[in-house]
């Protein structure tokens, strides 16, 4: 079953960093990727930019609403993202336990599939 880990950071952490600490951070999840990639566990991986170049965008009543960042109500971001393959909760949780991140920012497991399954 798939399972996404998002990186949920402090907006502005990675302005605390130096080039190379950012450089440094960013080569131990390259490699943490490809221990998943090896395991056969690695469906997909990406870093995300800044919250200060996105975009929100909400249509209500007809009426499109469209927000740019960065976003000030925000008390975390989401950094990026491994979608995983596992066979278990358990093994999704273990797996960003693992992962360096975690020691700088909240790894947040959620389980993938039809949003109307959770409506209950």
């Amino acid at each position: 079953m798939p399972y996404m880990l998002l990186m949920m950071e402090p907006p502005g952490q990675r302005r605390t960093r130096t080039e190379a600490e950012g450089r440094e951070v960013y080569a131990r999840m390259q490699r943490f990727a490809d221990e998943l990639q090896a395991r056969g566990q690695l469906l997909a991986v990406e870093s995300l930019g800044s919250q200060a170049n996105a975009v929100r965008v909400q249509v209500r009543n007809g009426q499109t609403q469209v927000l740019d960042g960065p976003f000030a109500e925000a008390k975390e971001m989401v950094g990026g993202f491994f979608l995983v393959d596992c066979q278990t909760r358990a093994e999704a949780v273990a797996i960003a336990q693992q992962c360096p991140a975690a020691e700088w920012c909240t790894v947040e497991v959620r389980g993938v599939g039809p949003c109307y399954e959770d409506a209950v």
